[in-house]
């Protein structure tokens, strides 16, 4: 491998494969959610809809993860992966049905309503699984020595999805409605199973298989917690996420505040995620390990500024542009979250830590989305999104203030360590 090598972890095939598997998966999952987001409040006009949504998929998120955790470090990740994958291909044509008007014609509002929360609440099921699954197997198909680079393409990748899934999903409801929408998204489920096949099965690193499961849980849980490093990146981005939801409002935005329509609030939503893979692939050339603290800690307070910016706009191409450098701001705390994650996670732990971490942040998406909504409700829209981003503000500057190790953290030694292991 060549030092710096921007492209090391695409010369590995099955990575590659990896790749196209997660993208397929992220698009999918992310045009979903936009779409069903559009449904549902074009249904009930009730902002505190949206944040329904969120809680019932972090529901079963929160409730199953580590227990999810432990499950994945006892089995082979790939065969897991396709269960999950096979799980979501059904709750998207569960979805696909429930938006044909031949179907629900004869349905009342509320049971259609309540059928697409109880979908909803089984995705947050499958997903308890499918983020640690992924985060396992990718460690098991690429060395070790290149882990931050991989990080750096599979985040970079995350992003396009969550870039064309939401932009896709506005027009496709201007173009084709929301239910040839969700065949869609059908197909994209079906593009990652049929991908994720070409990947042999992979040796299980867990020394400790039949460990009871109320001790495996403790130890994940401990060893978080007891790595101070890890358990302050995944906080801090929580909390950023749980108050920086804006993206849960968008619809409101879009139809009510900006009126912009379907196609406009499809801009709105991927404007973050463009902003994100930019940062992704200009990262490729110019690693984040240097400073990685402040780094992490100088995007998460930029990523706050934008939310209250985004609040405030009247104007639509100012919102846009919030957005997209909010994106680029979150992309940079990803990649530093993911390195710092696969390379402080020992292989057998990595399910566990992969499951505290979805609860942390992965689900702080949903609770976010329930705390705008709610709040939104409260105090209004514009209100909701200023409040969230002045938290996101208070908790960088506390996290700074309160934690010199983590100002100074350097993952250039964990990379040259790694180097010199593989």
């Amino acid at each position: 491998m060549k030092k710096n090598d921007p492209y090391a972890a695409l010369r590995y095939k099955e990575f590659n494969i990896f790749l196209i598997v997660r993208f397929a998966l992220v698009f999918a999952w992310s045009m979903q959610f936009v779409v069903i987001e559009w449904e549902v409040y074009s249904i009930t006009k009730d902002p505190l809809s949206l944040g329904i949504i969120g809680l019932m998929e972090v529901i079963p998120a929160v409730s199953l993860a580590l227990f999810a955790g432990h499950i994945v470090d006892q089995k082979e990740k790939r065969n897991l992966l396709i269960k999950c994958i096979a799980g979501f291909s059904v709750i998207s044509f569960g979805l696909f049905l429930l938006t044909w008007p031949k179907i629900v014609g004869a349905w009342s509002t509320n049971v259609v309503l309540y059928s697409i929360y109880f979908l909803v609440f089984l995705g947050g099921i499958v997903r308890s699984f499918l983020g640690p699954t992924i985060f396992s197997l990718f460690s098991l198909i690429v060395p070790k020595k290149i882990y931050p680079n991989a990080a750096t393409w599979s985040s970079s990748v995350w992003q396009m999805g969550a870039v064309l899934g939401p932009a896709l999903a506005g027009f496709s409801i201007n173009w084709i409605g929301v239910h040839w929408s969700m065949c869609l998204i059908f197909g994209f489920s079906l593009i990652a199973f049929i991908n994720l096949l070409q990947i042999p099965v992979k040796p299980i690193l867990n020394p400790k298989i039949g460990e009871n499961v109320f001790k495996s849980l403790r130890e994940g849980v401990k060893f978080v917690f007891n790595t101070k490093i890890i358990l302050g990146a995944i906080t801090l981005d929580m909390i950023a996420v749980l108050f920086g939801g804006a993206v849960a409002l968008l619809p409101v935005f879009a139809q009510d505040i900006l009126h912009v329509g379907s196609q406009g609030f499809g801009i709105l939503r991927a404007a973050p995620a463009v902003g994100a893979l930019i940062t992704m692939f200009t990262s490729a050339y110019f690693p984040l390990n240097k400073s990685a603290g402040m780094k992490l800690l100088g995007a998460i307070f930029g990523f706050g500024i934008c939310i209250i910016v985004f609040g405030l706009s009247k104007y639509f191409w100012l919102s846009v542009l919030a957005l997209f450098f909010s994106g680029m701001f979150d992309g940079i705390s990803m990649i530093i979250r993911q390195t710092i994650l696969q390379l402080r996670t020992p292989d057998e732990m990595r399910g566990r830590v992969a499951s505290v971490n979805s609860m942390f942040v992965g689900s702080s998406n949903e609770l976010g989305a329930f705390e705008s909504g709610l709040t939104a409700k409260l105090m209004g829209t514009v209100t909701a999104v200023v409040f969230g981003g002045t938290m996101t503000l208070i908790t960088v500057v506390t996290t700074g203030i309160i934690s010199p190790a983590f100002r100074k953290l350097d993952l250039r030694k964990d990379i040259e360590a790694h180097e010199e292991n593989s």
